[in-house]
């Protein structure tokens, strides 16, 4: 998704737990650019950034970093979220607090941060939640409720906050991928082959899809193409949610 918002001419600011990674990204996107576009007369700046996303005081010192590193800040796009497979009731109730305060809090503190800024700045901005389509539909076969539950939340706060702020030019949208084949759903679908073949017998496109298959989508609603787009939930998802 970073790379399509610099292949688009945008700067990016990479926010993570893991700050080292964000750097290894931040360097991997600039050079990527770099070999894509020789040409290129402006090559985008692209930053690392340390923050714990359920933390308001870690949120807040990273939007006052990001700023100071980038002079302001015109859209956002928060992606932080884990999973976790248990039975309800043998669920921990820590641990589903701090899958909440991960997946639901860490959205509302970024996404209220950067509205304060937006509107103190008089400026209109774009904000795309990164949802998931567990948050309309209950996946098979693993059991997950806190993780379908938070996302539904993330859906619908996404919506309430696009009317909340539309007074203020705010746009608020949510992407919400299906099954996506990241490094680490491979490693899990190595080890569950049984697994792999039955979350793609429930994709009508017959296969799972990839990171770069939310590039466009970010860009669109990131971007003044949707300008009219406001409170909606985009399904990338190979059509498993229209069956």
């Amino acid at each position: 998704m970073g790379q399509g918002m610099v292949m688009s001419g945008a700067d990016l600011a990479i926010v993570d737990m893991n700050k080292e990674e964000a750097e290894r990204q931040a360097k991997l996107i600039v050079e990527t650019f770099k070999r894509d576009h020789p040409d290129a007369t402006k090559v985008p700046k692209v930053t690392a950034h340390y923050a714990d996303v359920s933390d308001p005081e870690s949120v807040e010192a990273c939007i006052n970093e990001v700023i100071a590193a980038h002079g302001r800040i015109d859209n956002l796009v928060t992606s932080a979220g884990f999973t976790e497979n248990f039975e309800a009731t043998a669920y921990p109730i820590d641990r589903m607090r701090k899958l909440w305060a991960v997946n639901v809090d860490g959205t509302y503190l970024f996404a209220t941060a950067v509205a304060r800024h937006l509107m103190g700045r008089k400026a209109p901005g774009s904000m795309v939640f990164i949802g998931s389509m567990s948050g309309a539909i209950v996946n098979v076969p693993q059991p997950q409720a806190p993780y379908n539950s938070a996302k539904a939340a993330v859906r619908h706060l996404a919506a309430s906050l696009a009317v909340e702020w539309a007074h203020a030019g705010i746009r608020v949208n949510c992407i919400s991928p299906g099954y996506m084949l990241t490094a680490l759903t491979q490693k899990i679908l190595d080890d569950n082959p049984d697994l792999k073949r039955q979350w793609i017998s429930l994709i009508p496109q017959g296969h799972m899809g990839k990171p770069e298959d939310l590039m466009g989508p970010v860009t669109f609603l990131l971007s003044d193409a949707s300008s009219y787009v406001t409170g909606a939930d985009l399904r990338v998802d190979g059509g498993y949610t229209v069956t």
